[in-house]
């Protein structure tokens, strides 16, 4: 059966934005399993005692109904370097547990610690992450992201990132890019150059 992902964040002794993993679960289990009823994850989750003062990565694995639920210390991926790679079809448009097409363009990164997904022309994002660039001052994210992440919708809900049309040949007007997701934030990723990006 077809598995799906949530990743949620636990930091400052709270579980962070869950009515954005909240309505992404809910979409992602309609649009799948035509399943209307409402699994509550403010109800659902209870992180272990031992954790509750750490930096902690919750994954709950669900198709139909919740299938298990992890929770574990999060270390964050080192990245300097960053390749484009070109794929047109690719679709994940939702927080899929196979990832094997993803898998199969991080294989072609090379030197790279990770990639730039460019579709039809324009970034994406990168394997594991949504991305963001800084042009003078201000933080921009691709305006189509392969998946709507819940820290970038966070971001653009709040005013604190703009989204826009980037192609490869526009990263040139930007002075570097960082890599956000579930577990990291703007100020916890790491900064990399712009001209640490293969095209």
């Amino acid at each position: 059966m077809l598995q799906l992902i949530e990743t949620i964040c636990f930091e400052h002794g709270a579980f962070q934005r869950i009515p954005l993993h909240q309505e992404r679960m809910n979409r992602s289990r309609n649009h799948f399993f035509n399943s209307p009823d409402i699994i509550s994850l403010r109800e659902l989750l209870d992180i272990p005692e031992l954790l509750k003062n750490l930096k902690v990565k919750c994954r709950i694995t669900y198709s139909d109904c919740i299938e298990n639920i992890e929770y574990e210390t999060y270390t964050p991926k080192a990245t300097g370097k960053l390749k484009c790679v070109y794929d047109d079809h690719i679709n994940y448009a939702y927080k899929l547990k196979n990832r094997k097409a993803i898998e199969l363009l991080l294989a072609r990164r090379g030197e790279a610690d990770d990639i730039l997904i460019v579709k039809e022309g324009c970034v994406t994002d990168a394997s594991y992450a949504n991305v963001l660039f800084l042009k003078e001052n201000r933080w921009y994210t691709p305006e189509h992201p392969l998946l709507q992440g819940t820290r970038r919708a966070h971001y653009l809900q709040n005013g604190m990132i703009s989204a826009i049309q980037i192609k490869p040949a526009d990263l040139w007007q930007f002075e570097e890019v960082r890599l956000i997701n579930a577990m990291l934030s703007i100020e916890d990723a790491v900064s990399i150059p712009i001209n640490r990006i293969i095209l």
